[in-house]
């Protein structure tokens, strides 16, 4: 095969990617040999309507608490725990300041 054009008539060869095969969609010509190392790319244009607009913003899940940022001042932060020690042992809380996104923790 000589590219993804028939031989015989020129029209566009279709692949068949399980057989590892090519025929051709007009004459059905089908040439001897597998198709090996085939990439096939496709580029899709998209109008307006269909097009995603991507934000980049923290979308807030965490709980906030009373808790003063100790480089900020600010009263409120997110808050979470981990279990960062052993099992018996009590989980490390974490915080992140509102206001500045200074985070720290209180074992």
């Amino acid at each position: 095969m000589n590219g993804m054009f028939c031989q015989k008539c020129g029209s566009l060869m279709i692949l068949d990617s399980e057989k590892k095969k090519s025929t051709c969609s007009s004459c059905g010509h089908s040439p001897r040999g597998k198709v090996e190392n085939l990439i096939l790319k496709e580029k899709v244009g998209l109008t307006k309507e269909q097009e995603i607009e991507i934000q980049d913003k923290k979308v807030e899940t965490l709980p906030k608490v009373d808790e003063e940022c100790k480089k900020c001042g600010n009263k409120k932060a997110y808050f979470w725990t981990l279990q960062t020690r052993s099992g018996d042992e009590s989980e490390t809380r974490f915080f992140e300041c509102t206001k500045c996104r200074h985070r720290w923790r209180v074992y």
